[in-house]
Protein backbone atom coordinates (compact mmCIF):
# COMPACT_ATOMS: atom_id res chain seq x y z
CA UNK A 1 0.00 0.00 0.00
CA UNK A 2 0.75 3.66 -0.75
CA UNK A 3 2.45 5.81 2.24
CA UNK A 4 -0.48 8.01 4.42
CA UNK A 5 -0.45 11.47 3.15
CA UNK A 6 -2.53 14.29 5.27
CA UNK A 7 -5.42 15.38 4.18
CA UNK A 8 -5.46 18.36 2.74
CA UNK A 9 -8.26 21.51 1.40
CA UNK A 10 -9.44 22.12 -2.39
CA UNK A 11 -11.39 23.50 -4.67
CA UNK A 12 -15.28 24.01 -4.92
CA UNK A 13 -16.58 20.40 -6.06
CA UNK A 14 -13.22 18.35 -4.75
CA UNK A 15 -13.74 16.37 -1.56
CA UNK A 16 -11.98 19.09 0.54
CA UNK A 17 -9.70 16.72 1.42
CA UNK A 18 -6.37 15.43 -0.93
CA UNK A 19 -7.21 11.79 -1.97
CA UNK A 20 -5.52 9.33 -0.42
CA UNK A 21 -4.76 5.10 -1.31
CA UNK A 22 -4.27 4.73 2.26
CA UNK A 23 -6.28 1.38 3.75
CA UNK A 24 -8.72 3.33 6.18
CA UNK A 25 -9.47 2.16 9.77
CA UNK A 26 -11.43 -0.83 10.05
CA UNK A 27 -14.03 0.15 11.43
CA UNK A 28 -28.11 8.52 8.22
CA UNK A 29 -32.24 13.08 7.60
CA UNK A 30 -34.04 12.90 4.94
CA UNK A 31 -32.59 16.23 3.73
CA UNK A 32 -34.90 18.02 1.11
CA UNK A 33 -33.99 17.52 -1.67
CA UNK A 34 -33.05 20.71 -3.02
CA UNK A 35 -32.91 24.21 -0.79
CA UNK A 36 -36.02 26.32 -2.28
CA UNK A 37 -38.16 27.88 -0.22
CA UNK A 38 -42.12 28.51 -0.98
CA UNK A 39 -43.56 31.71 0.22
CA UNK A 40 -44.17 30.42 3.64
CA UNK A 41 -40.73 30.04 4.19
CA UNK A 42 -40.12 34.00 4.61
CA UNK A 43 -41.87 33.60 8.21
CA UNK A 44 -39.05 31.88 9.57
CA UNK A 45 -36.37 33.38 8.02
CA UNK A 46 -34.31 30.61 6.43
CA UNK A 47 -32.74 31.74 2.96
CA UNK A 48 -33.18 29.37 -0.25
CA UNK A 49 -29.26 28.79 0.32
CA UNK A 50 -29.16 27.30 3.59
CA UNK A 51 -27.75 30.34 5.29
CA UNK A 52 -29.26 31.47 8.65
CA UNK A 53 -30.65 34.91 8.85
CA UNK A 54 -29.78 37.35 12.34
CA UNK A 55 -32.94 37.33 13.82
CA UNK A 56 -33.90 33.78 12.24
CA UNK A 57 -36.69 32.28 14.35
CA UNK A 58 -36.58 29.07 16.92
CA UNK A 59 -37.80 26.37 14.78
CA UNK A 60 -36.37 23.56 14.91
CA UNK A 61 -35.17 23.20 11.52
CA UNK A 62 -33.94 24.69 8.48
CA UNK A 63 -35.90 24.81 5.00
CA UNK A 64 -32.48 23.00 3.30
CA UNK A 65 -33.31 19.79 6.13
CA UNK A 66 -30.16 20.43 8.17
CA UNK A 67 -30.54 20.65 11.84
CA UNK A 68 -30.74 24.02 13.92
CA UNK A 69 -27.98 24.28 16.41
CA UNK A 70 -27.76 21.64 19.36
CA UNK A 71 -24.23 21.29 20.98
CA UNK A 72 -23.33 17.39 20.64
CA UNK A 73 -22.86 16.60 24.32
CA UNK A 74 -19.74 14.16 24.99
CA UNK A 75 -19.08 14.02 21.02
CA UNK A 76 -15.51 12.25 22.24
CA UNK A 77 -15.28 8.54 21.91
CA UNK A 78 -16.40 5.99 23.87
CA UNK A 79 -15.06 2.77 21.94
CA UNK A 80 -15.51 1.17 18.82
CA UNK A 81 -18.35 1.95 16.60
CA UNK A 82 -20.59 3.60 19.25
CA UNK A 83 -22.84 6.88 18.11
CA UNK A 84 -22.27 10.07 19.40
CA UNK A 85 -24.59 11.44 22.10
CA UNK A 86 -26.25 15.10 21.46
CA UNK A 87 -28.47 17.45 23.37
CA UNK A 88 -31.62 17.87 21.06
CA UNK A 89 -32.63 21.46 20.25
CA UNK A 90 -35.17 22.89 22.27
CA UNK A 91 -37.73 24.52 19.31
CA UNK A 92 -38.08 27.63 21.91
CA UNK A 93 -34.40 27.52 22.50
CA UNK A 94 -33.28 31.56 23.05
CA UNK A 95 -30.46 32.93 21.27
CA UNK A 96 -27.81 32.88 23.75
CA UNK A 97 -26.36 35.95 25.17
CA UNK A 98 -22.67 37.12 25.17
CA UNK A 99 -22.26 35.19 28.90
CA UNK A 100 -23.56 31.68 27.89
CA UNK A 101 -21.34 31.92 24.17
CA UNK A 102 -18.82 29.44 24.01
CA UNK A 103 -15.45 30.96 24.42
CA UNK A 104 -12.59 32.01 21.57
CA UNK A 105 -10.95 29.20 23.29
CA UNK A 106 -13.19 26.64 22.70
CA UNK A 107 -12.97 27.96 19.13
CA UNK A 108 -8.75 27.36 19.66
CA UNK A 109 -9.13 24.08 20.65
CA UNK A 110 -11.75 23.51 17.46
CA UNK A 111 -9.55 24.56 15.45
CA UNK A 112 -6.66 22.36 16.28
CA UNK A 113 -8.56 19.33 16.88
CA UNK A 114 -10.07 20.09 12.95
CA UNK A 115 -6.32 20.87 11.53
CA UNK A 116 -5.29 17.46 13.05
CA UNK A 117 -8.19 15.32 11.32
CA UNK A 118 -7.34 17.46 8.01
CA UNK A 119 -4.05 18.25 8.08
CA UNK A 120 -2.14 15.40 10.19
CA UNK A 121 -4.70 12.33 9.09
CA UNK A 122 -5.71 12.17 12.65
CA UNK A 123 -8.49 10.13 13.34
CA UNK A 124 -11.23 12.62 14.57
CA UNK A 125 -12.83 10.74 17.52
CA UNK A 126 -9.09 9.90 18.94
CA UNK A 127 -7.91 13.55 18.61
CA UNK A 128 -11.12 15.15 20.34
CA UNK A 129 -10.41 12.52 23.19
CA UNK A 130 -7.22 13.06 23.33
CA UNK A 131 -7.15 17.33 23.58
CA UNK A 132 -10.59 17.43 25.55
CA UNK A 133 -9.22 15.25 28.26
CA UNK A 134 -6.45 17.56 28.65
CA UNK A 135 -8.28 21.44 27.77
CA UNK A 136 -8.79 23.23 30.11
CA UNK A 137 -12.80 24.33 29.38
CA UNK A 138 -16.10 24.07 30.87
CA UNK A 139 -18.19 21.65 29.80
CA UNK A 140 -20.21 23.90 27.63
CA UNK A 141 -16.88 24.76 25.83
CA UNK A 142 -16.29 20.80 25.56
CA UNK A 143 -19.82 20.65 23.74
CA UNK A 144 -19.49 23.59 21.21
CA UNK A 145 -15.54 22.15 20.29
CA UNK A 146 -17.24 18.69 20.01
CA UNK A 147 -19.52 20.05 17.64
CA UNK A 148 -17.59 22.49 15.93
CA UNK A 149 -15.43 19.40 15.29
CA UNK A 150 -17.79 16.96 13.85
CA UNK A 151 -20.25 19.35 11.90
CA UNK A 152 -17.26 21.01 10.01
CA UNK A 153 -15.99 17.92 9.21
CA UNK A 154 -19.44 16.57 8.53
CA UNK A 155 -20.00 19.06 6.31
CA UNK A 156 -16.94 19.84 4.89
CA UNK A 157 -17.76 20.02 1.07
CA UNK A 158 -20.54 21.86 1.59
CA UNK A 159 -18.68 24.70 3.22
CA UNK A 160 -15.69 24.44 1.44
CA UNK A 161 -17.84 24.73 -1.63
CA UNK A 162 -19.75 27.99 0.21
CA UNK A 163 -16.64 29.38 0.85
CA UNK A 164 -15.52 29.20 -2.74
CA UNK A 165 -17.64 32.04 -4.05
CA UNK A 166 -16.58 34.12 -1.40
CA UNK A 167 -12.63 33.58 -1.97
CA UNK A 168 -10.61 35.50 -4.70
CA UNK A 169 -7.06 33.42 -4.74
CA UNK A 170 -8.28 30.69 -2.62
CA UNK A 171 -4.86 28.50 -3.57
CA UNK A 172 -2.64 31.10 -1.81
CA UNK A 173 -4.82 31.61 1.30
CA UNK A 174 -2.90 30.80 4.44
CA UNK A 175 -4.11 27.49 5.90
CA UNK A 176 -4.77 28.67 9.28
CA UNK A 177 -6.88 31.14 7.89
CA UNK A 178 -8.71 28.71 5.54
CA UNK A 179 -9.35 26.56 8.27
CA UNK A 180 -11.03 29.15 10.59
CA UNK A 181 -13.08 29.97 7.82
CA UNK A 182 -14.05 26.56 7.76
CA UNK A 183 -14.84 26.64 11.30
CA UNK A 184 -16.76 29.79 11.36
CA UNK A 185 -18.89 28.86 8.07
CA UNK A 186 -19.57 26.03 9.72
CA UNK A 187 -21.08 28.05 12.53
CA UNK A 188 -23.01 30.58 10.39
CA UNK A 189 -24.74 27.59 8.27
CA UNK A 190 -25.37 25.41 11.87
CA UNK A 191 -25.23 26.66 14.25
CA UNK A 192 -28.33 29.39 14.48
CA UNK A 193 -28.36 30.11 18.08
CA UNK A 194 -25.18 32.08 17.97
CA UNK A 195 -25.20 35.60 16.41
CA UNK A 196 -23.67 35.88 13.38
CA UNK A 197 -22.14 39.09 14.49
CA UNK A 198 -20.80 36.84 17.58
CA UNK A 199 -19.35 34.45 15.45
CA UNK A 200 -17.37 36.91 12.85
CA UNK A 201 -16.06 38.57 15.99
CA UNK A 202 -14.47 35.15 17.42
CA UNK A 203 -13.39 34.67 13.85
CA UNK A 204 -11.25 37.64 14.32
CA UNK A 205 -10.05 36.81 17.65
CA UNK A 206 -9.17 33.48 17.34
CA UNK A 207 -6.82 35.08 13.78
CA UNK A 208 -5.08 37.46 15.73
CA UNK A 209 -4.96 34.83 18.85
CA UNK A 210 -2.85 32.88 16.58
CA UNK A 211 -0.09 35.74 15.28
CA UNK A 212 -2.24 36.33 12.31
CA UNK A 213 -3.26 39.82 12.94
CA UNK A 214 -1.88 41.31 8.84
CA UNK A 215 -4.75 38.33 7.90
CA UNK A 216 -7.90 39.34 10.39
CA UNK A 217 -9.38 41.83 7.42
CA UNK A 218 -9.44 38.76 5.13
CA UNK A 219 -11.55 36.65 8.12
CA UNK A 220 -13.69 39.43 8.73
CA UNK A 221 -14.48 40.43 5.01
CA UNK A 222 -15.20 36.35 4.26
CA UNK A 223 -17.24 36.24 6.72
CA UNK A 224 -19.86 39.16 6.86
CA UNK A 225 -19.68 38.79 2.73
CA UNK A 226 -21.62 35.44 3.78
CA UNK A 227 -23.97 36.85 6.27
CA UNK A 228 -24.87 40.20 4.05
CA UNK A 229 -24.46 38.59 0.31
CA UNK A 230 -25.79 34.75 0.52
CA UNK A 231 -27.15 34.72 -2.64
CA UNK A 232 -23.76 34.40 -4.04
CA UNK A 233 -23.87 31.28 -3.52
CA UNK A 234 -25.38 28.94 -6.84
CA UNK A 235 -26.35 25.51 -4.48
CA UNK A 236 -26.68 22.89 -7.10
CA UNK A 237 -29.86 21.67 -8.12
CA UNK A 238 -31.79 18.43 -7.01
CA UNK A 239 -31.72 17.09 -10.86
CA UNK A 240 -27.64 17.36 -10.90
CA UNK A 241 -27.64 13.68 -9.69
CA UNK A 242 -24.33 13.13 -7.97
CA UNK A 243 -23.19 16.28 -7.78
CA UNK A 244 -26.19 17.75 -5.81
CA UNK A 245 -25.38 14.60 -3.91
CA UNK A 246 -22.05 15.35 -3.08
CA UNK A 247 -21.67 18.93 -2.25
CA UNK A 248 -25.09 19.20 -0.49
CA UNK A 249 -24.62 16.05 1.96
CA UNK A 250 -21.01 16.24 1.80
CA UNK A 251 -19.90 12.83 0.49
CA UNK A 252 -17.15 12.62 -2.38
CA UNK A 253 -18.11 12.62 -5.69
CA UNK A 254 -17.23 9.37 -6.65
CA UNK A 255 -18.72 7.57 -4.03
CA UNK A 256 -22.14 9.93 -4.61
CA UNK A 257 -21.49 8.29 -7.99
CA UNK A 258 -20.89 4.85 -6.56
CA UNK A 259 -24.05 4.79 -4.65
CA UNK A 260 -26.15 6.05 -7.36
CA UNK A 261 -24.87 3.49 -9.47
CA UNK A 262 -25.39 0.24 -6.84
CA UNK A 263 -28.84 1.83 -5.31
CA UNK A 264 -30.39 3.98 -7.52
CA UNK A 265 -30.92 7.97 -7.44
CA UNK A 266 -33.85 7.75 -4.59
CA UNK A 267 -31.69 5.15 -2.33
CA UNK A 268 -28.65 7.20 -2.74
CA UNK A 269 -30.27 10.30 -1.15
CA UNK A 270 -31.59 8.77 1.24
CA UNK A 271 -28.58 7.25 1.99
CA UNK A 272 -26.11 10.25 1.63
CA UNK A 273 -28.70 12.25 3.85
CA UNK A 274 -29.15 10.64 6.38
CA UNK A 275 -27.74 12.19 9.85
CA UNK A 276 -28.95 9.88 12.97
CA UNK A 277 -31.28 11.65 15.08
CA UNK A 278 -30.39 8.64 17.64
CA UNK A 279 -29.07 10.12 20.77
CA UNK A 280 -27.57 6.67 22.14
CA UNK A 281 -25.05 4.18 22.40
CA UNK A 282 -25.28 0.39 22.85
CA UNK A 283 -24.17 -2.02 25.63
CA UNK A 284 -24.81 -5.59 26.00
CA UNK A 285 -24.44 -8.13 29.60
CA UNK A 286 -21.18 -10.36 30.05
CA UNK A 287 -23.90 -13.52 28.49
CA UNK A 288 -21.28 -15.67 30.94
CA UNK A 289 -22.19 -13.31 33.92
CA UNK A 290 -25.75 -12.55 33.71
CA UNK A 291 -28.79 -12.95 31.43
CA UNK A 292 -31.19 -9.90 30.15
CA UNK A 293 -33.23 -10.37 33.26
CA UNK A 294 -30.16 -9.87 35.65
CA UNK A 295 -29.08 -7.05 33.62
CA UNK A 296 -32.04 -5.02 33.57
CA UNK A 297 -32.53 -5.40 37.28
CA UNK A 298 -28.76 -3.77 37.55
CA UNK A 299 -29.40 -1.12 34.86
CA UNK A 300 -32.68 0.27 37.28
CA UNK A 301 -29.69 1.02 39.57
CA UNK A 302 -28.35 3.70 36.83
CA UNK A 303 -29.74 6.67 36.24
CA UNK A 304 -29.21 6.27 32.62
CA UNK A 305 -31.96 6.17 30.68
CA UNK A 306 -32.69 2.90 28.46
CA UNK A 307 -34.76 0.89 26.17
CA UNK A 308 -33.80 -2.57 24.17
CA UNK A 309 -32.14 -2.79 21.07
CA UNK A 310 -33.19 -4.21 17.89
CA UNK A 311 -30.75 -7.16 18.10
CA UNK A 312 -30.76 -9.67 21.61
CA UNK A 313 -28.97 -8.58 24.30
CA UNK A 314 -28.37 -5.11 23.10
CA UNK A 315 -29.77 -2.19 25.20
CA UNK A 316 -29.69 1.41 24.01
CA UNK A 317 -28.43 4.22 27.06
CA UNK A 318 -28.88 7.81 26.97
CA UNK A 319 -27.08 10.06 29.68
CA UNK A 320 -24.24 7.95 30.20
CA UNK A 321 -21.46 10.38 30.74
CA UNK A 322 -18.07 8.23 30.76
CA UNK A 323 -19.24 5.25 30.56
CA UNK A 324 -15.97 3.87 30.24
CA UNK A 325 -15.14 4.55 33.86
CA UNK A 326 -18.54 3.21 35.15
CA UNK A 327 -17.61 0.47 37.86
CA UNK A 328 -19.99 -2.15 36.37
CA UNK A 329 -18.24 -1.77 33.22
CA UNK A 330 -14.91 -1.78 34.89
CA UNK A 331 -16.10 -4.82 36.24
CA UNK A 332 -16.81 -6.90 33.33
CA UNK A 333 -20.07 -6.60 34.15
CA UNK A 334 -21.11 -5.25 30.31
CA UNK A 335 -19.30 -4.39 27.31
CA UNK A 336 -20.17 -1.57 24.68
CA UNK A 337 -20.64 -2.53 21.09
CA UNK A 338 -22.92 -1.63 18.30
CA UNK A 339 -25.87 -3.88 16.82
CA UNK A 340 -24.72 -4.88 13.63
CA UNK A 341 -21.64 -5.75 15.54
CA UNK A 342 -23.23 -7.72 17.94
CA UNK A 343 -25.46 -9.84 15.32
CA UNK A 344 -22.58 -10.48 12.92
CA UNK A 345 -21.12 -12.83 16.21
CA UNK A 346 -24.85 -14.28 16.63
CA UNK A 347 -24.87 -15.41 13.45
CA UNK A 348 -22.06 -17.42 13.83
CA UNK A 349 -24.54 -19.26 16.52
CA UNK A 350 -21.64 -20.84 18.71
CA UNK A 351 -22.22 -23.41 20.90
CA UNK A 352 -20.13 -24.72 24.18
CA UNK A 353 -16.92 -26.85 23.63
CA UNK A 354 -16.33 -25.30 20.13
CA UNK A 355 -13.00 -24.20 18.24
CA UNK A 356 -13.61 -20.73 16.98
CA UNK A 357 -11.07 -18.39 14.92
CA UNK A 358 -11.72 -14.65 15.24
CA UNK A 359 -9.45 -14.05 11.91
CA UNK A 360 -9.23 -9.84 11.99
CA UNK A 361 -10.62 -9.74 15.92
CA UNK A 362 -9.38 -6.02 17.37
CA UNK A 363 -10.25 -4.38 19.11
CA UNK A 364 -12.44 -7.51 20.36
CA UNK A 365 -15.97 -6.96 20.68
CA UNK A 366 -17.42 -10.27 18.30
CA UNK A 367 -14.50 -12.60 20.42
CA UNK A 368 -15.93 -11.04 23.29
CA UNK A 369 -19.38 -11.98 22.25
CA UNK A 370 -18.29 -15.43 21.34
CA UNK A 371 -16.54 -16.96 23.93
CA UNK A 372 -18.94 -15.77 26.53
CA UNK A 373 -21.56 -17.61 24.43
CA UNK A 374 -19.47 -20.65 24.90
CA UNK A 375 -19.32 -20.12 28.88
CA UNK A 376 -15.97 -20.22 29.30
CA UNK A 377 -15.63 -23.66 27.55
CA UNK A 378 -13.93 -24.54 23.90
CA UNK A 379 -11.91 -21.80 22.50
CA UNK A 380 -11.75 -18.53 20.54
CA UNK A 381 -8.80 -17.87 18.59
CA UNK A 382 -8.10 -14.16 18.20
CA UNK A 383 -5.87 -12.59 15.38
CA UNK A 384 -4.49 -9.30 14.50
CA UNK A 385 -2.00 -7.91 12.23
CA UNK A 386 -0.40 -5.45 14.76
CA UNK A 387 0.81 -5.97 18.38
CA UNK A 388 -0.98 -2.58 19.86
CA UNK A 389 -4.55 -4.37 18.63
CA UNK A 390 -3.98 -7.67 20.07
CA UNK A 391 -3.12 -6.07 23.21
CA UNK A 392 -6.55 -4.72 23.44
CA UNK A 393 -7.97 -7.52 22.90
CA UNK A 394 -5.53 -8.60 26.34
CA UNK A 395 -7.47 -6.02 27.69
CA UNK A 396 -10.77 -7.19 27.39
CA UNK A 397 -10.19 -10.66 28.36
CA UNK A 398 -9.03 -9.57 31.07
CA UNK A 399 -11.93 -7.07 32.10
CA UNK A 400 -14.41 -9.59 31.17
CA UNK A 401 -12.58 -12.67 32.43
CA UNK A 402 -12.78 -14.57 29.44
CA UNK A 403 -10.42 -17.09 29.76
CA UNK A 404 -11.33 -19.28 26.79
CA UNK A 405 -9.77 -16.36 24.88
CA UNK A 406 -6.36 -16.95 23.00
CA UNK A 407 -5.06 -13.49 21.51
CA UNK A 408 -1.95 -13.98 19.16
CA UNK A 409 -0.41 -11.28 16.52
CA UNK A 410 -0.38 -12.96 13.18
CA UNK A 411 -1.38 -12.03 9.56
CA UNK A 412 -4.72 -13.41 8.51
CA UNK A 413 -3.65 -13.36 4.89
CA UNK A 414 -0.84 -15.88 5.31
CA UNK A 415 -2.46 -19.76 5.68
CA UNK A 416 -1.36 -21.71 8.77
CA UNK A 417 -1.36 -25.09 7.31
CA UNK A 418 -1.48 -26.82 10.63
CA UNK A 419 -5.04 -25.54 11.26
CA UNK A 420 -6.23 -26.43 8.15
CA UNK A 421 -10.17 -28.14 9.03
CA UNK A 422 -9.39 -27.41 12.52
CA UNK A 423 -12.02 -24.77 13.30
CA UNK A 424 -15.90 -25.32 13.77
CA UNK A 425 -16.42 -21.75 13.39
CA UNK A 426 -14.57 -18.71 11.54
CA UNK A 427 -15.62 -15.07 11.96
CA UNK A 428 -14.18 -12.91 9.31
CA UNK A 429 -14.98 -8.93 10.02
CA UNK A 430 -13.13 -8.02 7.04
CA UNK A 431 -10.93 -4.67 6.89
CA UNK A 432 -13.38 -2.35 4.62
CA UNK A 433 -13.78 0.62 3.87
CA UNK A 434 -16.12 1.40 6.84
CA UNK A 435 -18.31 3.93 5.04
CA UNK A 436 -21.36 2.35 6.69
CA UNK A 437 -20.78 3.74 9.74
CA UNK A 438 -19.47 7.13 8.22
CA UNK A 439 -22.58 8.99 10.06
CA UNK A 440 -20.67 7.90 13.41
CA UNK A 441 -17.28 8.83 11.88
CA UNK A 442 -17.56 11.25 9.27
CA UNK A 443 -13.62 11.73 8.42
CA UNK A 444 -13.65 8.13 7.30
CA UNK A 445 -15.68 9.15 4.16
CA UNK A 446 -13.24 11.28 2.86
CA UNK A 447 -10.14 8.64 3.61
CA UNK A 448 -11.92 6.03 1.77
CA UNK A 449 -10.93 6.90 -2.80
CA UNK A 450 -11.97 4.21 -5.59
CA UNK A 451 -7.88 3.35 -5.47
CA UNK A 452 -8.02 2.40 -1.72
CA UNK A 453 -11.33 0.25 -2.58
CA UNK A 454 -9.80 -1.53 -5.07
CA UNK A 455 -6.99 -2.58 -2.76
CA UNK A 456 -9.48 -3.58 0.28
CA UNK A 457 -11.71 -5.52 -1.82
CA UNK A 458 -8.12 -7.90 -2.66
CA UNK A 459 -7.35 -7.83 0.64
CA UNK A 460 -10.95 -9.22 1.17
CA UNK A 461 -10.83 -11.83 -1.79
CA UNK A 462 -7.56 -13.42 0.20
CA UNK A 463 -8.82 -13.44 3.53
CA UNK A 464 -11.83 -15.33 2.38
CA UNK A 465 -9.50 -17.63 0.32
CA UNK A 466 -7.38 -18.59 3.52
CA UNK A 467 -9.62 -18.47 6.34
CA UNK A 468 -11.90 -20.98 4.55
CA UNK A 469 -9.67 -23.39 4.54
CA UNK A 470 -9.74 -23.85 8.40
CA UNK A 471 -13.58 -24.31 8.36
CA UNK A 472 -14.31 -28.54 9.21
CA UNK A 473 -16.84 -29.89 6.60
CA UNK A 474 -20.33 -29.19 8.67
CA UNK A 475 -18.64 -25.81 10.17
CA UNK A 476 -19.53 -22.25 9.13
CA UNK A 477 -17.46 -18.81 8.11
CA UNK A 478 -19.12 -15.68 8.44
CA UNK A 479 -18.11 -12.71 6.27
CA UNK A 480 -18.15 -9.62 7.67
CA UNK A 481 -18.31 -5.39 7.02
CA UNK A 482 -19.01 -2.17 8.03
CA UNK A 483 -19.22 -1.21 4.15
CA UNK A 484 -22.70 -0.86 1.67
CA UNK A 485 -20.94 -1.13 -1.07
CA UNK A 486 -21.70 -4.23 -3.11
CA UNK A 487 -18.02 -4.88 -4.51
CA UNK A 488 -16.70 -5.49 -0.41
CA UNK A 489 -20.12 -7.56 0.37
CA UNK A 490 -22.63 -8.97 -2.13
CA UNK A 491 -20.07 -9.39 -4.98
CA UNK A 492 -17.11 -10.76 -3.01
CA UNK A 493 -19.67 -13.74 -1.58
CA UNK A 494 -21.04 -14.07 -5.31
CA UNK A 495 -17.59 -14.84 -6.80
CA UNK A 496 -16.54 -16.38 -3.86
CA UNK A 497 -19.30 -19.45 -4.18
CA UNK A 498 -18.11 -19.19 -7.65
CA UNK A 499 -14.45 -20.34 -6.91
CA UNK A 500 -15.61 -22.17 -3.74
CA UNK A 501 -18.23 -24.60 -4.26
CA UNK A 502 -17.59 -27.00 -1.40
CA UNK A 503 -19.18 -23.58 0.70
CA UNK A 504 -23.26 -22.65 0.09
CA UNK A 505 -24.95 -19.62 1.89
CA UNK A 506 -26.55 -20.76 5.46
CA UNK A 507 -29.65 -19.77 6.43
CA UNK A 508 -29.68 -17.32 9.77
CA UNK A 509 -30.12 -18.54 12.72
CA UNK A 510 -33.76 -17.54 14.04
CA UNK A 511 -32.55 -16.16 17.20
CA UNK A 512 -31.63 -12.89 14.28
CA UNK A 513 -34.85 -11.03 14.30
CA UNK A 514 -37.56 -11.61 11.41
CA UNK A 515 -36.86 -7.74 10.59
CA UNK A 516 -33.19 -8.71 9.81
CA UNK A 517 -34.08 -12.22 8.41
CA UNK A 518 -36.64 -11.55 5.48
CA UNK A 519 -33.65 -9.33 3.99
CA UNK A 520 -31.52 -12.16 3.48
CA UNK A 521 -30.75 -12.52 -0.06
CA UNK A 522 -29.03 -14.95 -2.27
CA UNK A 523 -25.54 -13.31 -0.60
CA UNK A 524 -25.85 -12.00 2.28
CA UNK A 525 -27.24 -9.58 4.21
CA UNK A 526 -26.91 -5.82 3.58
CA UNK A 527 -27.58 -3.67 6.21
CA UNK A 528 -28.72 0.46 6.02
CA UNK A 529 -28.80 2.59 8.74
CA UNK A 530 -31.49 5.04 7.18
CA UNK A 531 -33.64 1.79 6.72
CA UNK A 532 -32.70 -0.09 9.40
CA UNK A 533 -32.08 1.77 12.08
CA UNK A 534 -28.61 0.26 12.65
CA UNK A 535 -25.07 0.11 11.26
CA UNK A 536 -24.71 -0.06 8.13
CA UNK A 537 -22.68 -3.40 7.94
CA UNK A 538 -23.05 -6.65 5.35
CA UNK A 539 -23.62 -10.43 7.09
CA UNK A 540 -22.92 -13.16 5.19
CA UNK A 541 -23.11 -16.97 6.70
CA UNK A 542 -21.31 -19.53 4.51
CA UNK A 543 -21.68 -23.44 5.00
CA UNK A 544 -19.10 -26.17 3.89
CA UNK A 545 -20.39 -28.94 2.92
CA UNK A 546 -17.73 -30.71 1.72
Amino acid sequence: MSEKKPFNGSKKQDTGFRKTSDKPGFRKDGHKKDGSRSADDKKTGIKKDGFRRDAEKKDGYKKDGFRKNDFRKNDAPRGGGIRRDFVKPHAEAPEKTREEMPTTNARKVALQIFRDVVRKDAYAALSLDEQLKNANLTQLDKRFCASIVYRTIENLIRIDYALSFYLKDEQKLEEQVKDILRISACQLLFHDRIPANAIVDEAVKLTRMLGLEGLTGVTNAVLRSMVREPERVQWPKPEEGAKYLSIMFSVPLWLAERLVEAYGETEALKICSYRSESHYMVIRPNLSKMDDAAFEKLLEKKVWEKEPGLVPHAYRVRMASEIARDADYLGGNFSIQGESSMLSAQVLDVKPGMQVLDCCAAPGGKTAYIAESMNGTGRVYAWDLHEHRVTLIRAMAKRLKLDNVRPVVRDATQLKEELISSMDAVMLDAPCSGLGVMDNKPDIKYRATLESVKELVGIQEKLLDTCCRYVKRGGYMVYSTCSMLPEENEGQIKAFLERHPEFVLAPLPHTVPEKFRAQYGENGLQLLPHRDEIEGFFIAKLRRVK
